[in-house]
């Protein structure tokens, strides 16, 4: 199984995705921040973990990821949508690199409580956010707990 992770920041769904898929799968962690790339490759490193591969793209342009069209049997998307300036073209990622039967899972901020996170003006609504995958051509499967200020739904390309 090949599975991309957005934004992977330092790692932490990639290292748990890596464990999932086995040795003969694979994990592509995308992030446009080279120095969380750097901590995950040493984490992966120290944990002996050989099947990620990390990727400093732009998960906010379509082709920013690098990966080939159809390469994915799943994407992970979490807590990205409310920092993106370009939140269609993530969708948009998502549905063009995962191959056909393929799950998209998004995670995101549901409110912004005391100083921890987003902005209030920077939450992305679940109704935004199906709107948003469902638009690049994505079909809602469900929607699941993520936690107290954060919903999680899931995607299946057609």
């Amino acid at each position: 199984m090949h599975v991309a992770d957005f934004g992977c920041g330092s790692g932490f769904y990639s290292l748990a995705a890596a464990h999932r898929v086995g040795s003969r799968g694979r994990v592509a962690a995308i992030d446009v921040q080279k120095e969380l790339l750097d901590k995950l490759q040493e984490q992966a490193r120290r944990d002996h973990i050989t099947n990620i591969d990390v990727i400093w793209g732009d998960i906010d342009e379509v082709g920013g990821t690098k990966l080939a069209d159809l390469s994915q049997d799943a994407a992970i998307a979490s807590n990205v949508l409310f920092q993106s300036e370009n939140k269609d073209a993530i969708a948009s990622e998502c549905a063009r690199i995962v191959k056909s039967g393929g799950l998209i899972l998004v995670i995101d901020w549901s409110d912004s409580f005391g100083n921890l996170g987003p902005h209030p003006d920077h939450v992305v609504t679940e109704e935004t956010a199906t709107s948003y995958f469902t638009t690049a051509g994505l079909t809602f499967e469900e929607r699941f707990d993520a936690g107290e200020h954060h919903y999680g739904l899931l995607f299946r390309k057609p």
